[in-house]
């Protein structure tokens, strides 16, 4: 390895087929030259919340209004492997779910390195080496049972997502310093399987999380540059979708298209983050109270505003316009698999009948009902010129019909906890209540909580929302932990719902508490 680094992370099986010195020598020079931007746009990211909390709102930026206003500029062209999008699947890079999820008859496969990974070392590095695999056409299982996994004849198209520009990754250390765990995630993948890919027809493709701003999508679109440079790839190969699932981006959808257009793929519609950052963001105002989660629907005012205004701004610039997740997971039993997948058709329906040209879904049985809703590969003449969102629309949070209740809050208590179990396990996808839960619906309920309490928000039933009952329905989902870990969940939910100012991801402080291990 480069003498300047150190590599704190125990040794696995096959690990230095992933760890090379020269692939760790690729990621050092992408840290070495985009550490210092990415750090001033995360003091960008505090200052602009402070702005919020001091009772700013977010709103269209002057200053590209030209960007805007020219109706000229569009996006490349849809690249290979990415021009029918009509159902997406998502979930860890774990060996049997890659296979699954390859196998599910979506059109993409998105491999989550972020939301869907707690990022134990050993996720993060066999993730990387089951990317491989696949691509190699390698990848296999055989469960416990006997039961044995392989790719069959066609399988998704590959779209990996690095962990956000918040994120480090302590396991990786540049003179002393975390590298940064996007440009990890991101500068492995496409060391060893950039030009696989493209000797296979495709490209390496990716998802981008997180973003806040044009400015952290130009610093994408920088890299993307330099690291095609570095490697001999040809300018543009690499296409990136971003999620728009940050209340800010929403004001800079046109832009972060622009910053991006040599190397965009889109943008997608990512519903939890963006009611999770709604509530992060102006939680502390009351007319930003929402109801129970399950009231927020894609129907709401803001949400449907939000929606509406990504399909026309994909559309209006030649750009895919990615629907959001349907997390639920089919159920053994008929008549529940029945409304299951009612309320999946229903969704996926209303987002094709918007002009959406594809959508999530958490689980392959969800693949046919999903793919039925969208009859063609894509919408791209849906142009929506009907569609006008003002900033007042985006942030109409206070016309959200509904209440908060006692259900409602122990819900949101209640998937914290086991969330956080889960993720303390290792596990960055779980099966909780009929539905796929990752970090962000954790996000959601614990500053759903947060935010009740600071208001003390009354409940449908009676009485208020108080850390007192806050604490007897801790204690309550506490007993349904195992006992090695309600210790440090009580500890998590304690600094990420009810401190006075919560972190603004409970991940970043989690890990460097729980999951970054340095070896022995």
């Amino acid at each position: 390895m480069p003498s300047r680094v150190q590599l704190t992370g125990p040794w696995g099986e096959r690990f230095e087929e992933v760890l090379t010195p020269e692939a760790i020598e690729f990621v050092v020079r992408l840290d070495d030259r985009f550490a210092g931007r990415r750090a001033e746009l995360l003091a960008a990211r505090r200052e602009r919340r402070e702005f919020f909390a001091e009772g700013g709102l977010p709103d269209f930026l002057p200053e590209t209004r030209a960007i805007r206003e020219d109706p000229t500029w569009r996006v490349a062209q849809p690249a290979p492997g990415l021009r029918d999008r009509r159902v997406e699947i998502t979930g860890p890079p774990e060996r049997k779910m890659a296979i699954n999820a390859l196998n599910s008859g979506a059109k993409v496969w998105m491999a989550d390195f972020e939301d869907a990974t707690a990022p134990t070392w050993a996720n993060i590095v066999t993730g990387q080496l089951n990317l491989i695999d696949a691509i190699e056409r390698r990848i296999d299982f055989t469960a416990e049972g006997g039961k044995h996994y392989a790719l069959g004849a066609e399988v998704a198209t590959i779209v990996v997502r690095p962990r956000g520009w918040h994120l480090v990754d302590k396991h990786v250390v540049v003179e002393g310093r975390p590298i940064s765990a996007s440009l990890l995630d991101f500068g492995l993948y496409l060391f060893h399987c950039g030009q696989r890919q493209i000797e296979r027809g495709h490209g390496p493709y990716f998802y981008l999380p997180k973003l806040e701003s044009h400015l952290e999508a130009r610093l994408w679109n920088d890299v993307f540059t330099y690291a095609q440079r570095e490697l001999g790839i040809p300018q543009g190969t690499i296409r990136a979708t971003v999620l728009i699932e940050t209340s800010t981006a929403a004001f800079e959808m046109e832009e972060i298209l622009y910053e991006l257009r040599e190397h965009s793929a889109g943008l997608n519609a990512g519903r939890w983050d963006y009611i999770f950052s709604v509530i992060k963001n102006f939680g502390h105002r009351p007319e930003f109270v929402l109801p129970d989660r399950g009231q927020v629907t894609m129907t709401v005012p803001f949400m449907r505003a939000y929606t509406e205004l990504l399909v026309r701004t994909c559309h209006q610039r030649g750009a895919h316009a990615i629907g959001g997740m349907a997390a639920f997971i089919p159920s053994r039993d008929a008549e529940s698999n029945t409304v299951v997948l009612e309320k999946v058709r229903e969704d996926k329906e209303r987002e094709a009948g918007d002009g959406f040209d594809g959508s999530w879904v958490a689980h392959p049985g969800l693949v046919p009902v999903c793919a039925k809703a969208f009859g063609q590969p894509d919408q791209l003449d849906r142009q929506r010129p009907d569609v006008t969102v003002t900033a007042t629309e985006l942030l109409a949070v206070d016309r959200t019909p509904g209440r908060v209740t006692e259900a409602g809050l122990r819900g949101n208590i209640s998937v914290a906890a086991q969330y956080f179990q889960a993720w303390l396990d290792g596990t960055g996808a779980a099966s909780i209540g009929g539905l796929m839960e990752d970090a962000a619906t954790a996000e959601i309920a614990r500053c759903q909580v947060w935010q009740w309490l600071y208001h003390i928000t009354p409940l449908a039933e009676g009485g208020m929302v108080s850390e007192e009952l806050v604490q007897a329905m801790l204690d309550k989902e506490l007993l349904e932990i195992r006992p090695e870990r309600r210790d440090a969940v009580r500890a998590l939910f304690t600094a990420n719902a009810l401190a006075e100012r919560p972190p603004s991801f409970f991940t970043t402080t989690a890990y460097a508490g729980h999951l970054a291990v340095r070896a022995s």
